[in-house]
């Protein structure tokens, strides 16, 4: 999974600064992946002055928060599980809510996500999962039968 470029491009601004973030993280199932999170500062309401950087203890606080909320969201399940969380809950605005108390953050995204190294190939464990799935059919029911057709007066023939 990644972000693509044009909408990363569009999110750079210059008088703000940027906090990246990564972090490596086993899922359940075997797989180590590598997740990588993208931030950007805001200004404060009723700021007047035109930039809004952070220093770099605050950056360096915010993106301890960011490891610690992806490494969670990476070690709780299997690889489908964390696919489904990265598609439909919003984890780059848990992670502005929490880093918010740091310094404002806008528009934090997970960036991309990497398949670092996959679990043994294991063709019996394969052939358990789906002999679990399988379930035997009892009363599978009777063929049918196609119904004869009978000829109806006056078709197939000029009106």
């Amino acid at each position: 999974m990644d972000m693509t470029r044009d909408k990363l491009c569009s999110l750079i601004r210059k008088k703000q600064s940027i906090i990246e973030a990564n972090v490596d993280c086993r899922t359940t199932d075997g797989y180590i992946v590598r997740l990588f999170c993208i931030a950007f500062t805001r200004p404060q309401e009723n700021q007047i002055k035109a930039t809004c950087y952070a220093k770099s203890a605050q950056i360096r606080a915010i993106r301890a928060k960011m490891t610690t909320i992806m490494t969670e969201l990476g070690t709780k399940g299997d690889l489908k599980s964390l696919v489904k969380e990265l598609i439909s809950a919003p984890i780059g605005d848990n992670i502005a809510r929490d880093a918010s108390s740091v310094f404002p953050i806008k528009d934090c995204f997970i960036r991309k996500v990497k398949v670092l190294k996959k679990p043994k190939f294991d063709v019996t464990e394969l052939m358990e999962w789906h002999n679990a799935d399988e379930k035997v059919a009892g009363d599978v029911g009777k063929p049918v039968e196609a119904e004869k057709e009978t000829k109806l007066a006056g078709s197939g023939g000029r009106l």
